[in-house]
């Protein structure tokens, strides 16, 4: 029986990839890749002539158990994603699943994700804190915001650029202006930055200075107004 590794890839920084995964990465039979040509100048950097094969979301459903089938004859393979861990809101999941129900271990490495460092830069409570991803773009995200008014944990999302001034507008509306929030873009890269302020502040510096780049919103959860006891 063999292996699945689920390996983390740099998010920017290629000084962020780690020793343990670029041995992975040359020892297994196959790599699975979001995008093989973002990952083949990944794979050039470091040396890595081990064979590349698509698997993203529009596909993964169709080559799940073919895959599996190889792992279990004995093929070891690492799936990566574009940038960070596998599975986070990238591809991963289904074939994560697949690999336990038919008994193919699998090995997560630990490494880059963008929201880890987002979350600790932020100044907000990272005790308890929830991942939401991305938000629904259309159907559902108002019922999505709307049953988030309420949650007191510290909230992430990710966000595109396009997307990023009516989502923060969103969140004037749903969970009032003054709601302290962080937004971190480009973590990693050469132009990182992360601005924090209340919902409408943050709004009124993005409307001023558009952004580019991935970006992690962070927000505070809903504050606890209960008068203490005496």
């Amino acid at each position: 029986m063999s292996k699945l590794y689920l390996v983390p890839t740099p998010i920017g920084n290629l000084e962020d990839m780690t020793i343990r995964a670029i041995r992975i990465l040359k020892e297994v039979s196959l790599i699975l890749a979001e995008d093989t040509r973002t990952s083949g100048k990944l794979l050039k950097h470091f040396e890595i002539e081990t064979p590349m094969f698509s698997h993203h979301m529009h596909n993964e459903h169709k080559t799940v158990a073919v895959l599996v089938n190889r792992m279990k004859a004995g093929e070891p393979m690492a799936l990566i994603s574009d940038a960070g861990t596998p599975a986070i809101s990238d591809p991963g999941f289904l074939l994560s699943r697949a690999c336990i129900e038919a008994g193919v271990a699998i090995d997560c490495l630990p490494g880059a994700t963008a929201f880890v460092p987002a979350l600790v830069n932020s100044g907000l409570p990272n005790d308890k804190f929830i991942f939401e991803g991305f938000l629904p773009v259309k159907k559902g995200r108002q019922t999505r915001l709307t049953f988030l008014q309420e949650e007191s944990r510290t909230i992430i999302f990710y966000e595109s650029p396009h997307k990023l001034l009516k989502t923060l507008q969103d969140f004037c509306t749903y969970f009032g202006p003054e709601r302290p929030l962080s937004v971190s873009r480009e973590i990693t890269k050469l132009f990182e930055e992360t601005i924090r302020g209340t919902a409408q502040e943050v709004l009124d510096h993005y409307t001023a200075h558009p952004a580019k780049g991935e970006i992690v919103i962070v927000v505070g959860g809903k504050p606890n107004l209960k008068a203490p006891k005496k």
